[in-house]
């Protein structure tokens, strides 16, 4: 499994673990995650998730060697559902970033309560260099960085370093151990009771849900036509090959 998981002091801990295929999004990956997500939200002795990861990525994104026939929409449509089943569970998510986080994986960053990266991380979201758009992280991304932040770096798909994500807002903190700093925040949050983080949570994020709730069918959308297009295969074919794509300079 591209997941593991360990419950330890009421916190439940997430890891993407397909350090090979630098934790990249494949349906299988996307789908546990979604079950590991759904078992915590179930478990009532767990009250917090750190979402952690092995390797030096955090996540690279989409698999796109791995999806295969998969159909474009079905890819969308439960990697959105991914990333709301982290923005309404009940219980904080708190992300240890320590390396590269790259598209989808910037979604996924962007859909936790809290984020912990290490001095080294880097992030980027590159979908325009293979022919798409940030479609579907753009439900998360967008309300947490700063509007010219996201132009440029949405837009030039240039990679940033940690604390130039904190300064705009993706990450709450950049510190030397991230996965000490979310298990500190992880036992800060025993002293706060279920209720009171459920509804604080809820109310942190009801503008993503309503986003989600208005602009997801269409982005999901929008995401499947342009991984359909020409355009798109050249991109992803330049990227699997390793070499640049027709149109880059």
């Amino acid at each position: 499994m591209a997941i593991t998981t360990a419950t330890e002091n009421s916190t439940a801990r997430i890891i993407i673990d397909a350090p090979d295929r630098r934790n990249a999004l494949s349906p299988a990956l996307i789908r546990d995650l979604t079950d590991a997500l759904e078992a915590a939200a179930q478990d009532e002795a767990v009250r917090s998730v750190i979402l952690d990861h092995t390797g030096s990525t955090f996540c690279s994104g989409a698999d796109l060697a791995a999806v295969g026939d998969t159909p474009p929409e079905q890819v969308t449509a439960s990697f959105i559902a991914v990333l709301r089943t982290i923005v309404e569970l009940p219980k904080p998510v708190t992300a240890v970033v320590d390396g590269n986080v790259r598209a989808g994986g910037t979604g996924l960053v962007a859909a936790c309560d809290m984020v912990f990266a290490s001095p080294d991380s880097s992030f980027a979201t590159t979908e325009t260099r293979i022919g798409v758009a940030p479609a579907m992280i753009a439900l998360t991304v967008l309300p947490r960085l700063t509007s010219r932040a996201a132009s440029r770096y949405l837009l030039t798909g240039e990679r940033f370093d940690a604390e130039t994500a904190e300064r705009h807002g993706l990450v709450t903190g950049v510190v030397e151990d991230p996965r000490q700093q979310a298990r500190d925040t992880a036992d800060n949050l025993l002293r706060c009771s279920p209720q009171g983080l459920r509804e604080t949570k809820m109310i942190l994020n009801q503008a993503v849900i309503d986003g989600f709730d208005t602009g997801a069918d269409a982005l999901a959308a929008k995401s499947a036509e342009l991984f359909a297009t020409p355009e798109a295969l050249e991109g992803i074919t330049a990227f699997l090959q390793k070499r640049p794509p027709n149109w880059a300079a």
